[in-house]
């Protein structure tokens, strides 16, 4: 399979109308105020699916494209759910914007994926950042982690970004074009500093060897990097898990779920209610019921035998196990006398 960025290049070389497509779906899609990042992801499937139908998507049957999809998908060639829901969301928009008839094809239906989000411990984190050689990729991610960040946003910080009097750092146009603020980590302020005066970076806060914005990938391979120096055996461990420990930690020091949701720039508290899954709160503490019916606070479970069988001697002795309907008077005036 040819590698995902040439596969455009190829689509144009073999479908020539492919690059007049690129260009509308390109101008369409920044009029309509969606992010380059979202078109790259489209054009990229499109280019793809293309190659595997050997023609362009509005040129195939409902039954072709559905069989490479579902081939595709059948043998996980698609990175991921997310690379599918892509395909899916890319391929609905192209065909819209051609005025084909997308409304009646049948696209496989997108599957939830149910499984939790990978959580490191505190303990593990601190060992993660232990395990750095250096300090500005120590400071990387460290600050991924104090914020919350997704890496596209800690790639993206300038350093006018940072507020240091209101001790705040403005994420501008993150998932779905949306701004917010998190707290700066004063822990991180003067790491931060000594950072500044040592590699004096211009515009933004992480420059590469030209002086340009950092890419993605590399703060990807540098927390791979570091993930196998530290001897971190969960599997999964990826740049996005430090969100994700994130997330939790905060939940599991009290902080509400609304916050985090706000936080983290969900636009749906249904996002952030899965960290209420993965949190371990230690209090109250998980446990069963019944370690806690005979502990310090509760009544002694030889106390508790005594006082049951005064109560049945008692009841017993005045005749209060014989159904009477002055019972409850009776038992009242035994009560006084004694």
């Amino acid at each position: 399979m040819i590698n995902q960025h040439t596969q455009v290049k190829a689509a144009i070389v073999y479908f020539p109308e492919f690059s007049d497509r690129f260009i509308r779906m390109q101008q369409k899609m920044i009029l309509n105020g969606m992010s380059m990042k979202t078109f790259q992801s489209y054009i990229r499937n499109i280019a793809r699916l293309s190659l595997e139908l050997k023609k362009l998507p509005e040129c195939a049957t409902e039954e072709e494209i559905n069989a490479v999809l579902t081939i595709l998908n059948k043998q996980n060639k698609l990175e991921s759910r997310s690379g599918y829901k892509h395909m899916i969301y890319g391929l609905r928009y192209y065909l819209k914007m051609l005025n084909s008839k997308y409304e009646y094809l049948r696209l496989p239906s997108i599957k939830q994926d149910k499984s939790l989000p990978l959580i490191l411990s505190k303990a593990e984190i601190q060992r993660l950042f232990l395990s750095c050689k250096e300090g500005r990729q120590k400071l990387m991610l460290m600050l991924i982690y104090s914020a919350g960040l997704r890496a596209q946003e800690a790639a993206g910080l300038k350093l006018q970004d940072i507020d240091w009097d209101r001790k705040l750092i403005h994420i501008k146009n993150g998932k779905g074009g949306k701004d917010r603020y998190v707290p700066l980590s004063l822990y991180l302020i003067n790491e931060l500093k000594e950072y500044l005066f040592n590699y004096k970076p211009v515009y933004y806060l992480f420059n590469n060897k030209a002086g340009r914005v950092i890419g993605t990938s590399t703060l990807r391979h540098n927390m791979h990097e570091v993930v196998k120096r530290a001897g971190l055996l969960k599997k999964g461990i990826c740049l996005h898990t430090l969100r994700h420990s994130y997330a939790t930690h905060l939940l599991e020091d009290g902080l509400n779920i609304v916050s985090i949701k706000e936080l983290l720039g969900h636009a749906n508290i249904e996002a952030t209610l899965v960290y209420l899954h993965v949190a371990n709160y230690e209090s109250p503490k998980k446990c069963s019921p019944l370690d806690n019916l005979y502990d310090e606070k509760n009544i002694n479970e030889e106390e508790a035998k005594e006082k049951i069988k005064w109560i049945v001697d008692f009841t017993l002795k005045n005749g209060l196990d014989k159904p009477r309907k002055d019972n409850q008077l009776r038992l009242f005036e035994i009560g006084s006398d004694t």
